[in-house]
């Protein structure tokens, strides 16, 4: 009897630090998602067979500087996808929020087609995927690198270093990209992410660790 109460008790801990894992830090191999995008087909990492990276960004509809970078991310989508690094939206709202009603899946469809996104537009229904990234914004931004070990996080946090694109001095992912074709690694490979904080729903909040 008293084996089984130890047994039950270390079963609870370890269930507990498994719920609590810390995010993605750089260098570590990260899991491959499958995501629901905007033309209803499920999408994952490594159906993209000839990219070298992905950059993914947490993004939204609404939040004004999501909105402020859209342009931003079609272009530097439209510049290094055909260099082999693809850019993934990922909306990691929970449109059952009031403060986050007008990301929904329909909505989010809508926005791809009045703004012509060229990339896939995630939905991280349920909300599993952004935690293990740690994103706490919209946007919030990751590159993944292929490797012989798997997909490794390389670079994590802005896009570039001001919502107001003409008074932008750093251009963080672009320059970490092109870090990345020349065979170096990013510099700098974090920086804070800026923008709207993450619309959770109680037990998102619950599970999510803070960074």
């Amino acid at each position: 009897m008293k084996n089984t109460y130890f047994l039950l008790i270390a079963l609870v801990i370890a269930i507990s630090g498994m719920s609590a894992q810390s995010a993605y830090e750089i260098g570590d191999l990260v899991e491959d998602f499958k995501l629901k995008n905007i033309d209803g087909k499920m999408m994952s990492m490594t159906d993209a067979k000839n990219a070298k990276g992905f950059v993914l960004i947490f993004t939204c509809n609404h939040c004004p500087f999501s909105i402020a970078y859209e342009d931003r991310i079609i272009a530097l989508d439209k510049a290094y996808k055909k260099k082999g690094y693809q850019v993934i939206a990922i909306n990691p709202n929970d449109p059952s929020i009031e403060a986050a009603k007008d990301d929904s899946y329909e909505l989010m469809q809508q926005r791809a087609k009045d703004k012509k996104f060229k990339f896939p537009y995630l939905f991280d229904e349920g909300q599993l995927v952004f935690p293990k990234f740690g994103a706490t914004k919209t946007p919030d931004c990751f590159i993944v690198q292929k490797s012989a070990a798997g997909l490794k996080l390389v670079y994590k946090g802005a896009f570039d270093d001001n919502k107001e694109e003409k008074e932008v001095k750093q251009k963080y992912i672009a320059n970490a990209i092109d870090a990345l074709l020349a065979g170096k690694s990013p510099e700098p490979a974090v920086t804070k992410a800026f923008g709207c904080g993450i619309k959770c729903n109680d037990k998102t909040k619950l599970q999510t660790k803070k960074g």
